[in-house]
């Protein structure tokens, strides 16, 4: 087993290969430049990112403004990730991003707050509950925005044409497509797993078809796993909660998961959730849209999509899973 790990998109990466040729040790080691380089496309945090020039250019004016090949496919998979969540995932929530205060990288934020926390940690039923407090900013309440409305694409110039006003932030998709990305490059040298701070991609059985382990982090306590212990032979894993990326601002906490319907963090009995996929972008949004919705509504949505399946873990510490997530959890001796 080859391993690499590092950091990027600022999380904890990790890439393997079930190989031991010169050719997959080689291939690993470009894990991080090829993050590199899709920063550079997709990061919000650099300002001289390709995303960055998008929305000052196209946002400010309502200009076209061609893209590269990268930043069109992660816009697509935005979008989507938007019509399949109903608007709950969607990238033009930017400014009320800023305005709950994740407005700098989170390393920076973490530097400059002490109360900030990047990893999970949420030690008791009280601290979860506070991630409920309500953000500054405006309110609105309705349905979820409409992506299709802020962002126009040409596919022949492969362009982006962005509203006036309107900004896109593309971290937890670029997150999830990354890993999709790494595991799939990867898959040509042996069996892959990219695990791209949580959002977990899985390229084929590990060699003598043994599935790879997966451990689901306990919020409650960040030192031990849940008992679910996942299997997975493919897909993708991703796991969104409101005990990750969090901030105090006047002694409240806020999280960095925004309910589009009122541009403020969401509000949900859902601490965080779990969510087996057929590839970790979409185990990504799924994760965050049965959070938003909260557990009666976020279950039944996970239900309706039998390619889906996940656990979520509630603010008193019960778990609530869809019935077909056992086929991923071994079986007892």
């Amino acid at each position: 087993m080859l391993e690499i790990t590092f950091r990027a998109m600022g999380c904890q990466m990790a890439a393997l290969v079930d190989a031991d040729s010169p050719e997959a040790s080689q291939a690993l080691s470009q894990v991080p430049a090829w993050f590199e380089g899709w920063e550079q496309s997709l990061s919000r945090f650099r300002p001289d990112s390709e995303l960055n020039r998008l929305n000052r250019l196209s946002g400010a004016g309502g200009q076209a403004v061609p893209v590269s090949p990268v930043l069109w496919e992660v816009v697509d998979l935005a979008f989507k990730a938007a019509c399949e969540s109903g608007g709950l995932v969607s990238p033009t929530q930017l400014a009320a991003l800023e305005a709950a205060g994740y407005d700098r990288s989170f390393d920076t934020l973490s530097k400059e707050s002490p109360n900030a926390a990047e990893g999970r940690g949420v030690q008791s039923q009280r601290d979860a509950s506070q991630l409920n407090a309500p953000t500054a900013g405006p309110q609105r309440n309705g349905p979820a925005p409409d992506v299709f409305q802020s962002v126009t694409r040409n596919s022949p110039q492969r362009s982006l044409r962005l509203a006036e006003g309107v900004r896109l932030d593309l971290g937890g998709v670029a997150k999830g497509w990354a890993a999709d990305e790494t595991a799939a490059r990867l898959s040509a040298f042996g069996p892959a797993l990219m695990d791209a701070g949580g959002d977990i991609a899985v390229s084929g059985p590990r060699l003598g078809a043994t599935p790879w382990r997966i451990e689901v982090a306990n919020p409650f306590f960040p030192d031990d796993a849940l008992e679910n212990l996942l299997l997975l032979g493919g897909r993708g894993v991703a796991t969104s909660g409101r005990d990750y990326r969090r901030w105090q601002r006047n002694g409240r906490w806020y999280h960095h998961l925004l309910d589009p319907r009122t541009g403020r963090p969401a509000e949900t009995d859902v601490l965080t959730a779990t969510v087996v996929a057929p590839t970790a972008a979409r185990a990504e949004m799924a994760a965050k849209t049965a959070l938003i919705l909260g557990s009666q509504a976020g279950l039944t949505w996970l239900e309706a999509r039998p390619e889906l399946a996940g656990c979520l873990v509630l603010d008193d510490g019960r778990q609530v899973r869809t019935k077909n997530l056992s086929a991923y959890i071994p079986v007892p001796d």
